[in-house]
């Protein structure tokens, strides 16, 4: 199996569309209509290859055909396959702040004083930024946190020491209290 680090993943096929073979892509592109653009994708594994080609898009989600895919059916066989390219065939990063989410999976976080608070577990973008789903030293993936991969929160990344340097606020662990409204306080009164 290929390395890892060498590889990324750049779509799921989220199931077919119609009944001729077509299929969505969720991506993890920039821009979405991109997948198809990198040549060949292969499976996880790296030993099956898909040449995918853009029919066009169904609610903003790229609807794909693969060489070979001609029925709903074998499109449906096909649903959950992730979708990778080597890391050679991707542009590479601008500049010292760009970054690619695999080369952020794994890397310890640790706090500005250098202690280490965790590891990255995950990455992900929900449509106002990346966030970086962090499991604090010595527990399980149940404790994990979320924190904004801001220049704020995050004013450090470094690739080759393998670590991201967090800049948590002293209260960034407090639960904010529930406010009670003017109406109900003055029922209670």
């Amino acid at each position: 199996m290929p390395d890892d680090k060498d590889r990324l993943l750049l779509g799921v096929i989220a199931g077919p569309r119609g009944i001729r073979g077509e299929m969505k892509v969720k991506t993890f592109t920039e821009n979405p209509e991109d997948i198809a653009a990198y040549g060949q994708l292969e499976s996880k594994d790296g030993k099956v290859k898909y040449k995918l080609s853009l029919q066009g898009f169904s609610k903003a989600i790229p609807v794909v055909r693969i060489k070979g895919v001609t029925t709903r059916n074998e499109a449906e066989a096909l649903k959950g396959t992730e979708l990778y390219v080597t890391r050679d065939k991707l542009p590479k990063t601008d500049g010292d702040d760009e970054f690619y989410h695999a080369d952020l999976i794994g890397l310890d976080a640790v706090l500005e004083d250098g202690s280490k608070f965790g590891s990255i577990f995950r990455v992900f973008e929900f449509g106002a930024g990346d966030m970086l789903e962090i499991i604090p030293e010595g527990k399980s993936a149940k404790a994990a946190i979320l924190v904004p991969f801001t220049l704020e929160m995050v004013p450090a990344v470094d690739l080759e020491k393998g670590h991201v340097v967090l800049s948590l606020s002293d209260d960034f662990f407090d639960v904010p209290e529930k406010e009670v409204s003017s109406e109900k306080k003055e029922d209670t009164e």
